[in-house]
């Protein structure tokens, strides 16, 4: 026999018994919540067509994505990301609908990663998606539930850091950088790497002023004060506009009660570059991923057609179960089976007894006594 045959590729693996009892009653208590907000359930393509996640829609790269072809020669992609498809489903059965659309999903990524470093190459997600709602309080919604839903599942450890893209578009926007050198810059940002992002400043001769300002985004985080301090140091409206969000935001989040579960970087600048305002990730003690990530994203949908601003949010349930198990947090799993031994002469009596406790919800094995 093959033994190449038991084993799975690099990246993926089997969850079954008690590990996956434990996945499903995470899954529904995070579902649970998600409908108390009034999300209706969406269920998109395990695979779409290559154009749904191209380079211009600004997901995942092209050399993440697992890629083969359909009989007609077509292009086709297993899904790395959610937000792209349920765009191309709004755009598709509510092109004319102006009022929100509430969507919910729970599913399976796939992306080939070069160097795994720990990471799944197919994760399960879930999440939900608003669109048609431009508003701050459509924001503090999503990050409200975000929170909700984590602390439904036991979590208690955990953070929800938050940014602002338009801020540090707006500083590239005062010093003058192009697209190409703004998309450089994030990556160095994102990564930490000042020494690398103040030699792209000076090879762009960016003055000494804005590129202090640019290179201390890197480290502008902690609660509402940082804001305060990040408006005295910027001079143009957009950057400034995006400031006065959070603010709002933050008074919004209070509301919720949810502001001792939020902080915010102004150096979080995602990979994804559809996002256009408000980005964030949910952070739990005892591991490195982020177990949430969501973020507006304003202009995406018109790339299917459709003109209309949403905001969204995902978590990987993987990662989530990783912290439950590093915090010590016990998930209630539905009761365990009984088993109920029959032997030649007892069986229909033994069966009823097993109808009996199903009925009541209590799971039964049925079993022939082994001679």
């Amino acid at each position: 026999m093959n033994h190449k045959l038991l084993h799975t590729p690099e990246g993926v693996r089997d969850i079954y018994g008690a590990e996956y009892a434990r996945k499903l009653a995470v899954e529904h208590l995070l579902q649970h919540e998600v409908r108390l907000y009034g999300f209706e359930d969406i269920q998109t393509p395990t695979f779409e067509y290559f154009d749904v996640f191209s380079r211009e829609i600004g997901t995942t790269a092209s050399k993440e994505l697992y890629k083969f072809f359909d009989k007609e020669g077509e292009t086709l992609v297993l899904r790395p990301d959610f937000t792209p498809s349920i765009a191309r489903c709004a755009s598709k059965y509510f092109m004319e609908e102006n009022i929100p659309i509430r969507f919910s999903y729970l599913g399976n990524t796939f992306t080939n990663t070069l160097g795994l470093q720990g990471k799944w190459k197919e994760v399960t997600q879930m999440g939900a998606e608003l669109i048609g709602d431009e508003s701050v309080e459509a924001d503090a919604e999503m990050i409200s539930l975000v929170i909700k839903a984590l602390k439904s599942t036991g979590l208690t450890r955990f953070q929800i850091s938050i940014g602002q893209v338009e801020y540090f578009k707006g500083l590239c926007e005062e010093a003058g950088l192009d697209e190409e050198t703004e998309l450089e810059l994030r990556e160095c940002i994102s990564a930490k790497n000042l020494f690398a992002a103040e030699d792209l400043l000076l090879q762009k001769n960016v003055e000494d002023a804005r590129r202090e300002v640019l290179l201390k985004t890197a480290d502008m985080f902690g609660g509402i004060e940082f804001l305060e301090a990040a408006a005295r140091e910027v001079h143009n409206e957009r950057s400034l506009q995006a400031l006065r969000r959070l603010e709002r935001l933050y008074e919004v989040l209070k509301l919720y009660g949810c502001e001792a579960y939020v902080s915010f970087d102004l150096g979080m600048l995602s990979k994804y570059r559809y996002y256009t305002g408000i980005i964030f990730k949910g952070y739990a003690y005892g591991i490195g991923n982020a177990v949430a990530r969501g973020g507006r994203y304003d202009a995406l949908l018109q790339h299917f057609g459709k003109t209309a601003p949403a905001i969204g949010f995902m978590i990987v349930i993987d990662d989530l179960l990783e912290a439950l198990s590093r915090q010590k947090v016990k998930i209630q799993i539905p009761e365990e089976k009984r088993k109920l031994i029959w032997q030649e002469g007892c069986y229909e009596q033994t069966l009823r007894e097993a109808c009996r406790l199903r009925e009541q919800g209590i799971p039964v094995i049925l079993e022939k006594a082994q001679d």
